[in-house]
């Protein structure tokens, strides 16, 4: 049998998929496993051993399309389920199955604060997408593989990070799910112990400006580092304190202890840590604020809180965070 899935984005949710990668090609008797993704984002699947082939886009099918039809899959797992995954269904004509995104439930949440959300993890919603091959969830959580050249030596760190740290993920794609600079120093203030900030190329200047307040025990690790280096640093941390994003699901393959804070995004959106059997439902530590009658104001987020006040991330009670990571 040759399977297709499909996930274009974006990093958290490819390593959302590695699940069902792994118990597809463990449970499914002489299958051949390809994977359709985003360029940007193809860098994570490589060095995934379950998988035999990966196809990229930059934007549109017709870069691939010839490629896919000749390939003469058996099953297409659609796991973005939009109108270019519509589009590739028609195009290969095969048997197909596609996952739930809740959107009616999430717009009902969203704009009436009616929640009528299932109790489910997206991982789940997974697997209910690929009923046809009868395979079943090995609860062994997420993947994330690293390849040996990325991996980061403590000892290429400055010395005061050699003995351990706390990983602090201060990046996220929307403004909206990120604590404000000053409340990100407050918390490394208040942890007194080898902090090192993660995030992208986007989050250089604002990490040095957390380390130019905070002054010792901190590291600015954003931009500095590739992904899978940054994945690196994630596996080798104490614990991880991190935002709704792509790094904290890096931090959940890794089975680490994760302290998760949350804006204008929800849990109950099914995206939060996935850790079989690790804390609580697997979750690790959720902090929010809980309550507010705007929250949550997006299934996504925004560049700025649409109210001004963004009580969401303002509220947020530091002493949690601290107690977490210090217990």
């Amino acid at each position: 049998m040759k399977i297709l899935i499909v996930r274009f984005s974006s990093i958290g949710d490819i390593v959302l998929t590695t699940p069902i990668i792994r118990c597809i090609k463990q449970q499914v008797k002489d299958v051949q496993l390809h994977y359709l993704t985003k360029k940007s984002f193809a860098e994570i699947l490589p060095n995934n051993p379950y998988l035999d082939k990966v196809y990229s886009i930059e934007k549109n099918l017709s870069e691939i399309s010839e490629e896919l039809k000749k390939e003469k899959y058996n099953f297409v797992l659609d796991l973005h389920h939009n109108f270019r995954t519509a589009q590739l269904k028609t195009l290969l004509q095969k048997k197909s199955g596609s996952v739930n995104k809740l959107n009616l439930k999430k717009w009902l949440m969203v704009n009436l604060k009616l929640n009528v959300l299932p109790n489910q993890h997206i991982v789940d919603r997974y697997f209910e997408a690929a009923l046809y091959l009868e395979i079943k969830n090995d609860s062994q959580g997420l993947d994330y593989f690293i390849p040996n050249t990325d991996n980061v030596e403590l000892q290429s760190l400055p010395p005061e990070f050699s003995n351990g740290y706390i990983g602090f993920v201060i990046g996220a794609k929307h403004a909206t799910k990120q604590l404000p600079p000053e409340k990100i120093i407050s918390i490394c203030k208040k942890l007194n112990q080898p902090i090192i900030l993660l995030g992208g190329k986007e989050d250089t200047a604002k990490g040095d400006l957390i380390c130019k307040a905070v002054e010792i025990y901190i590291f600015n690790a954003c931009g500095k580092y590739n992904l899978n280096q940054s994945a690196s640093l994630i596996k080798q941390a104490r614990k991880i304190i991190t935002h709704d994003t792509g790094l904290m699901h890096i931090a959940a393959a890794f089975k680490k202890e994760i302290i998760s804070v949350w804006g204008n995004t929800i849990p109950a959106f099914g995206m939060y840590p996935y850790q079989t059997g690790f804390g609580k439902n697997g979750q690790g530590v959720i902090i929010e604020v809980k309550n507010l009658s705007c929250r949550p104001c997006s299934k996504i987020g925004y560049k700025t809180c649409p109210k001004g006040h963004f009580k969401c991330m303002n509220e947020i009670n530091e002493d949690l965070i601290i107690k977490a990571v210090n217990s």
